[in-house]
C-alpha cells in the first residue's frame, strides 16, 4: 500500500521539543536568578515528606488514581488493537499490481480469498470492508454501489469506535469532578472551624490552613491526571480515525479503482474474461 498522509510521521513531536526548548531557554535563567536571591530554597523547604504525603495520598487523590489507571488500561488496549488492525495491510488481501482489473464474476472468488487470509489473526476492519464491497459488486455489478458501500461501512466502523470510547470519556470527566469534591470537602471543613470559639488563634489558623491545603491539593492532582488522560484519549482516537481512513483509501485504490463494469453487449461474453486478471 502506498504511504498515506496518516502513515507519514507527523511533526507534532518535533514541535513539542522545540516548544520545550524555547520555554526552558526563557524560564531557566529566570529560575537561576531567583535561586541566587535565596527565594527558591525557602520554597522547596516547605515540601516535606509529610506535605507531599498529604498532596498525593488523600482519599480523593486515590479515587482519581483508580479512575486514571482504569482509563489508561482501556486506552492501552485500544492502542494495541489499532496496532493489530494495521497488520491487515500486510496480508495482501487485494492485488496491488498495476493493470489488474476485477470483474463481477471474480468478486465471489476474491471474497473467499479475503476471508481465508483474514482468518489468521482476525477479525480486521479492512477485511470486513473489502468483503462487504465485493459482495455488493457481485450482486449489483456497479462500481458506484461498491464505493457507497465502502463509504457507509467506514462511517459505521468509525461510529462504533467513537461509541465504544464512552467509558473513557466518562472517566476523563469524573477525574476532575472527584478533585472538585475534595475541594468542596476541604472548604466546608475549613468553614466549620469558624464556629468553634474554643480554639486558640494559632491552632485555628493551622487547622484552617491544613484543610485549605486539602481542598486545593485534590484539585491539583485531579487536573494533572485529567490532562494526561485527555492527551492519551485524543492520541488513541486520532490513531483509530486514521486507521478507518486508511482502510477506506485502500479499498478505493485497490478495489473500487480496479472494478471493470461490463457493457450490455459484453455480459456473458467469454472474451470478457480476458480483460480482467485476478491475482
Amino acid at each position: 500500500m502506498a504511504l498515506t498522509p496518516s502513515h507519514r510521521p507527523t511533526r507534532e513531536w518535533p514541535l513539542l521539543v522545540l516548544a520545550l526548548a524555547l520555554v526552558c531557554a526563557i524560564c531557566i535563567p529566570l529560575w537561576q536568578a531567583s535561586a541566587a536571591r535565596g527565594d527558591a530554597g525557602n520554597d522547596w523547604s516547605k515540601w516535606t515528606p509529610e506535605r507531599l504525603s498529604r498532596l498525593l495520598l488523600g482519599p480523593e487523590q486515590i479515587a482519581s488514581y483508580c479512575c486514571f489507571t482504569w482509563a489508561a488500561l482501556i486506552l492501552l488496549g485500544r492502542y494495541l488493537e489499532v496496532r493489530r488492525q494495521r497488520r491487515a495491510f500486510d496480508l495482501e488481501l487485494l492485488s496491488t499490481d498495476a493493470g489488474v482489473c476485477i470483474l463481477p464474476e471474480d468478486a465471489r472468488l476474491l471474497q473467499r480469498r479475503v476471508e481465508q487470509r483474514a482468518a489468521r489473526g482476525g477479525p480486521f476492519i479492512l477485511a470486513n470492508m473489502i468483503r462487504l464491497a465485493l459482495g455488493k459488486y457481485a450482486v449489483s455489478r456497479s462500481a458506484r454501489d461498491v464505493s457507497d458501500t465502502v463509504r457507509t461501512q467506514a462511517d459505521v466502523d468509525l461510529g462504533r469506535l467513537v461509541a465504544s470510547m464512552a467509558t473513557v470519556h466518562y472517566l476523563a470527566w469524573a477525574i476532575p469532578a472527584i478533585g472538585f469534591l475534595g475541594t468542596v470537602r476541604g472548604l466546608a471543613t475549613s468553614l466549620t472551624l469558624g464556629g468553634q470559639t474554643s480554639l486558640e488563634m494559632s491552632k485555628f489558623i493551622s487547622d484552617a490552613t491544613r484543610h485549605l491545603n486539602v481542598a486545593f491539593d485534590c484539585t491539583l492532582v485531579a487536573l494533572v491526571l485529567s490532562l494526561v488522560v485527555m492527551f492519551l484519549l485524543h492520541s488513541v482516537q486520532r490513531d483509530e480515525e486514521a486507521l478507518v481512513i486508511d482502510c477506506q483509501q485502500y479499498c478505493l485504490e485497490h478495489l473500487v479503482a480496479r472494478l471493470y463494469e461490463l457493457g450490455p453487449e459484453e455480459e456473458g461474453s467469454p472474451a470478457s474474461r480476458i480483460k480482467g486478471q485476478v491475482i
